[in-house]
């Protein structure tokens, strides 16, 4: 009668399968992630949301954002638009130890600080891997699917009819 084993992942299915037995007790343990930065010690990621598109440069500095070769005070005058790219790092506990340079395009602001936050996230985990469950349990790793809905014929905009006239 040969011996029952059950496989958790697959490493163990692949030991299985080639005939090795499973040492009880014993998990396979993840290799760390390394982080993915280049020679000037950057990461690099894109963000998107509606219609806009950022590409984010990450770097250790004492907190400047440059979007599109404006400062953000310049560029997203709005303090709601600075808050909302300045997220992600207050989440991961970051706030003013990183540098961002970024060049976003399409859209319109809000749609662009969106793409800018996503590509930040994107940029931190980059940079730092074991930021990734705190920056994706906060929701900022998820791209919003949300976009304009287009027009259809026979309507004045994707769902609003032509004002009825009795007469």
């Amino acid at each position: 009668m040969s011996e029952q084993t059950t496989a958790t992942s697959l490493a163990d299915l692949k030991s299985l399968v080639q005939g090795t037995p499973i040492a009880a007790g014993t998990e396979p343990s993840a290799a760390p992630i390394a982080p993915k930065r280049d020679a000037q010690g950057r990461s690099y990621a894109t963000g998107g949301r509606k219609e806009s598109v950022a590409r984010v440069w990450v770097m250790p500095g004492k907190g400047a954002y440059t979007i599109n070769g404006k400062p953000a005070t310049q560029y997203f005058a709005r303090p709601v638009l600075r808050m909302l790219i300045a997220q992600p790092f207050l989440v991961a506990d970051r706030y003013q130890t990183f540098d961002v340079v970024a060049t976003v395009a399409g859209g319109g602001l809000s749609g662009q600080a969106g793409a800018v936050r996503h590509g930040i996230s994107r940029a931190l985990v980059n940079y730092e891997p074991e930021l990734r469950s705190i920056l994706k349990k906060a929701g900022f790793l998820t791209r919003d699917p949300r976009a304009v809905e287009r027009k259809k014929y026979g309507k004045a905009k994707a769902r609003r009819s032509f004002q009825f006239s009795k007469r």
